[in-house]
């Protein structure tokens, strides 16, 4: 596969895959992987030349054959196929990423590695400290610097170690910031300058105040959907919610699938750019825990793939906490930003079949303690995120969204009813569209649910004439605009297309969640 051209942009338009017109080019690249790791090289190494004969623009056909090249010990030929990618556009940490297994015996005739192979990720943002995530080519040292814009407040710096054992990531916690203030910094490597930061620490918790989250899922590797991660910059979030199908990795017994999958996502500038500004929290959905519509069980160690596949997770993400810690694994945690509390839900660790008599989506002990957190908490809006709908209506008889858990739902809405929880939203992913739904409650305030899962995909999922609005014309995310200082709080969802239009639009007032 030799072609000579010279360096062309990064957003291509691909069509539907050599393999058929019902595969999506996500699929593509994982296909081939999958037999360049099981061996069957000859074959993946066919079905990506017929692929490149289509689509002679795409990047990622040559870095996959070189992989593939690699594996059969064709030196030259890889470092070839690799020099094509990169004139492609192929981002150059690419080839310092993974799967490690298999670039590492061409490292020493690769090209410098950037200092930054992926990163910085800004997350765990609080008032007074935010955490910043990165990725380096070899073990090194790893220091963020931050000051104050106007000079008042101390300035901050922290240090971490970036390690084989850590698969080269390094998270630097920075602490002593001011709350609601603004920061500019940089990190280094080594002693070198490596990228610029800029953050604003979150207010002090219960303060009013205005506030503007992003979210979404179905986040499928999409080169010319790539540009919607800058439309979700442009919209200026303080906060970005991804809540799952962020990857679509669909390969849980193997790491290095599933760590290809992140590094072609976490390499892209337009997703650089944006994580590098606003503060990132991530739960997943099936196609990045396990395979489609899956479940893991009650049990922490099995299925055996079950503990691995949530430290590769882990390993990708900076978030706050992580489930119950060391004994009970999980992706569920809550926070706050100022007047408004997140409580993010893990919808598939512990998730049991939805045909057995007591089915959960939860588990015993993550249902207590969104419990717990939402009787003690004092927020004047408080969300739920699920990875999946809540609202029966959304993906007519499947058991996969809470209509398979109407038990635990029910148990879930009967605790806020009881307890007379206030400023309740509901906030998921999952169907390839954006929605807003409204649940009755007989005896309490209804529930509206904002819907949104098509970030990247090239899929999509029908409009739904029961929502109150439903959008799938184009790749879109969800924009939630709260104002709590009003004297009326109140928050409005948007839906923003990858063009950056608001397409759909609804406010709900704080009086209406009482």
């Amino acid at each position: 596969m030799r072609l000579s051209l010279a360096p062309l942009p990064l957003a291509l338009t691909l069509f539907a895959a050599a393999a058929g017109a019902q595969e999506q080019y996500k699929r593509v690249h994982q296909a081939a992987l999958r037999k360049i790791l099981a061996g069957e090289l000859e074959s993946a190494e066919r079905e990506l030349e017929q692929f490149a004969q289509q689509h002679p623009l795409d990047a990622e056909t040559p870095f996959v054959l070189g992989l593939a090249l690699a594996a059969r010990g064709e030196r030259e030929a890889a470092l070839a196929e690799f020099e094509q990618a990169l004139a492609l556009g192929l981002p150059p940490g690419r080839l310092h990423a993974e799967p490690r297994e298999l670039l590492a015996p061409l490292a020493e005739a690769l090209p410098d590695p950037p200092l930054l192979v992926h990163g910085p990720m800004l997350g765990a943002l609080g008032p007074h400290g935010c955490s910043v995530w990165v990725r380096l080519a070899r073990a090194g040292e790893v220091v963020v610097r931050l000051e104050q814009e106007d000079g008042e407040a101390p300035a901050a710096a922290a240090t971490a170690r970036a390690t084989v054992e850590g698969r080269l990531t390094a998270v630097v916690r920075l602490e002593g910031l001011a709350p609601a203030t603004r920061y500019r910094g940089d990190v280094l490597v080594d002693g070198r300058p490596a990228a610029a930061l800029e953050l604003s620490t979150a207010p002090t918790p219960g303060s009013s105040g205005k506030l503007r989250v992003a979210f979404g899922g179905g986040a499928g590797y999409v080169p010319e959907h790539e540009r919607a991660w800058d439309s979700v910059r442009s919209a200026r979030p303080d906060l970005l919610l991804l809540l799952g199908d962020n990857v679509y990795s669909d390969d849980p017994k193997s790491p290095p699938m599933q760590r290809y999958c992140y590094a072609r996502r976490q390499s892209r500038p337009e997703f650089r750019a944006l994580v590098g500004r606003v503060p990132v929290y991530a739960i997943w959905d099936d196609h990045d825990f396990g395979t489609n519509d899956c479940w893991g069980g009650p049990e922490v160690e099995t299925p055996a793939w079950k503990r691995p596949v949530f430290e590769t997770f882990r390993e990708n993400w900076v978030n706050p906490a992580w489930g119950g810690g060391e004994e009970l694994p999980g992706c569920w945690f809550a926070f706050q930003h100022g007047d408004v509390e997140l409580f993010l839900l893990d919808g598939r660790m512990y998730r049991t079949d939805p045909g057995a008599p007591e089915p959960s989506m939860l588990g015993p002990v993550q249902l207590a303690w969104l419990q717990e957190r939402l009787l003690t908490s004092q927020a004047t809006f408080k969300l739920i995120c699920s990875p999946v709908p809540f609202d029966y209506r959304t993906k007519g008889k499947s058991k996969d969204t809470w209509n398979g858990y109407r038990a635990e739902r029910e148990r879930l809405f009967g605790f806020l009813a009881e307890h007379a929880i206030e400023g309740v939203l509901l906030v998921s992913a999952d169907r390839h569209r954006s929605d807003a739904w409204l649940i009755e409650r007989e005896g309490a305030y209804d529930l509206f649910e904002f819907n949104s899962s098509r970030l990247t995909n090239q899929h999509t999922h029908p409009r739904m004439k029961s929502a109150l609005f439903s959008y799938n014309a184009r790749p879109s995310f969800g924009l939630l605009s709260f104002d709590t200082a009003a004297e009326e709080p109140s928050v409005s969802y948007e839906v923003v297309n990858i063009d950056g239009e608001t397409v759909e639009r609804i406010v709900v007032l704080r009086s209406q969640l009482r």
